[in-house]
């Protein structure tokens, strides 16, 4: 099981945000952002939005710390990258 965080770099809603990702599955993506308290509303197409305040919780639970551009080739390498106005079937 691997899940991704990038650096809390984009803002949004007066806040910084990470991207968390799964080179696996979307299903392993759920189980882990359900077990550090993420809701499913932060689900966005291919990826959980983190705010910067749940970074460090995210990394504690085991997210491995990467940069934006390597998370989005690892999410496209594991054929789950799901970009916008691209349908998703």
């Amino acid at each position: 099981m691997t899940v991704y965080i990038d650096p809390p770099s984009w803002p949004g809603h007066g806040r910084m945000w990470s991207h968390m990702v799964s080179d696996v599955s979307f299903e392993e993506l759920h189980a882990f952002a359900e077990s550090i308290g993420c809701p499913r509303r932060a689900f966005e197409r291919d990826h959980y939005d983190v705010p910067s305040h749940r970074y460090a919780d995210a990394v504690a639970a085991g997210a491995v710390e990467i940069g934006s551009k390597e998370l989005v080739r690892r999410l496209t390498d594991a054929g789950l990258r799901r970009p916008k106005n691209r349908p998703s079937g």
